[in-house]
């Protein structure tokens, strides 16, 4: 790549404190004032590296102290005197799964900083932009015909979400890594609901992200979908959809940026993911301390577990579970196949979601994440019990049971993880709202008590079904996790 080429990157600076296990494990709160005062970056930090990037000709595009981040740009060249990326080449790659063919940057070598910088600055994002998330869905084909699907609204009956809650006085916060929405589409999807109350839906720009329809076939069902499942189960909350780029910075910026606004969001809804592998342990990293900062702020992190079975549509015969589900400050969400009689409001059978065909719900155990304290009680059917195990919990997600939504103006039917993270996501906004106090991190709520090989009180346990290496057993195992929700006893448990 020529040294003329511009770029902008992201520096990523320590905290000015370490977060406390109470923090991290949920248990306590801060605010947003006191966030940033006690564990963003220090002043000073964020003086010396914005006057050393100016020093040697960059421009400092935009600071964050809470976030902890300096955004900078230049040539190539000049980026090279204060981080040095090794070598940086353009490379046409294609998605194993998706087939989608994409140019971008690729770095080899090993990340270099000035020494003055060092123990300050403790990630750089920005030079390498291989995408690294795919959306988690799963689209009926009408050569399937109609089979069996549901309204969310009915889910959210079939799941017994809390009575006399809409999610009114909370924020869902919706990332989303392209596609975008139309205003009027959605008010005509939620008018045909019948909703007493319809979803405020606000969209914001995340660096060169943006709300950009691109077509059914596009990353529009993602976006409309996440929109309309967290909007007809909690109309009442006001949904702010965050936009950014595919990318590793892209990503963690957008998660960022949902996650320290002021005030913050209730719950955060992520669809999007890779095989943890496929991340570096920088990227991991630092998103996985992004999900720190939701935990101390009392923000409830939902994220799709994956479509793909224990082996995440990598063909080597070996599990990998997805990420940003494997973070333990994540609420992993895996899927079902739920097949009931909504108007009747009753269910006749419930199993682990496996198409056969190299479409089921994502679970594992994670190679990157060791097994948070709070998950040693549900033991592991499995054999492996020091690793972070999803997902926590699940949702309908089969597509020949799938969601009745409307994307671009066009009916359709559609499954996957995808829809379970803002199902859930939605959950949480009502399950506040009935407790009049913030959720943060769940599970060492969900968790606290259980026994190995036990059905969990808040859950109805799904006992039926594998997703390729692991197998549904009674207890919280890595297909369905504790299970789908009964919502009105979750409220004993958070």
């Amino acid at each position: 790549m020529d040294d003329a080429q511009q770029i902008d990157v992201t520096l990523v600076l320590r905290r000015r404190e370490e977060l406390p296990k109470s923090l991290v494990e949920g248990s306590d709160t801060v605010s947003t004032e006191e966030f940033a005062e006690r564990y963003g970056a220090n002043p000073d930090d964020i003086d010396l590296v914005c006057r050393t990037a100016e020093d040697h000709g960059l421009t400092v595009l935009k600071t964050d102290p809470a976030a902890r981040k300096v955004e900078i740009a230049g040539t190539l060249g000049q980026l090279r005197t204060v981080v040095d990326p090794g070598r940086l080449t353009w490379v046409q790659s294609t998605d194993p799964v998706t087939g989608k063919s994409t140019e971008h940057r690729h770095r080899d070598g090993t990340l270099q900083i000035l020494p003055e910088w060092n123990g300050i600055v403790t990630g750089v994002f920005g030079f390498d932009d291989r995408p690294q998330a795919r959306p988690h869905l799963h689209r009926r084909d009408a050569a399937e015909g109609d089979g069996i699907s549901y309204s969310p609204v009915q889910l959210g009956e079939l799941y017994d979400f809390p009575p006399q809650t809409d999610g009114t006085g909370r924020t869902i916060a919706i990332v989303e890594l392209g596609g975008g929405f139309e205003q009027e589409n959605l008010k005509d999807y939620f008018t045909g609901l019948g909703l007493p109350t319809r979803p405020s839906v606000t969209a914001v720009s995340v660096g060169h992200g943006q709300n950009a329809p691109d077509g059914p076939q596009g990353d529009d069902g993602e976006v409309q979908l996440d929109i309309e499942v967290a909007g007809a189960l909690a109309p009442g909350a006001q949904q702010i959809v965050y936009f950014g780029g595919k990318d590793d910075r892209g990503f963690i910026d957008t998660v960022s940026a949902a996650v320290h606004a002021n005030p913050p969001p209730t719950a955060v809804s992520i669809s999007w993911g890779k095989p943890e592998e496929a991340w570096t342990p920088q990227g991991r990293r630092e998103m996985d301390e992004v999900f720190m900062d939701a935990a101390a702020l009392g923000v409830t992190v939902c994220a799709a577990a994956g479509d793909h079975g224990a082996s995440d549509g990598v063909r080597d015969g070996r599990p990998h579970p997805d990420f940003p589900a494997t973070s333990p400050h994540v609420l992993a969400c895996g899927g079902t196949r739920l097949e009931a009689d909504a108007r009747t409001r009753t269910i006749d059978s419930e199993t682990v979601w496996n198409n056969r065909d190299g479409w089921a719900s994502g679970g594992g155990y994670s190679t990157a994440f060791a097994r948070p304290s709070w998950q040693a009680s549900a033991g592991s059917p499995d054999g492996v019990t020091r690793r972070r195990g999803i997902p926590d919990v699940a949702g309908d997600a089969d597509r020949g049971t799938g969601y009745e939504v409307v994307i671009d103006g066009q009916e359709a039917v559609i499954g996957g993880t995808s829809a379970v993270a803002p199902l859930w996501a939605a959950l949480a906004a009502r399950l506040s709202e009935s407790k009049n106090r913030r959720l943060g991190l769940m599970q060492p709520q969900l968790y606290a008590g259980i026994t190995p090989g036990e059905t969990v009180v808040g859950f109805r346990d799904i006992t039926d079904g594998d997703i390729g290496t692991y197998q549904a057993a009674t207890g919280w195992d890595a297909c369905t996790g504790l299970g789908v929700p009964v919502g009105t006893e979750l409220l004993a448990r958070v």
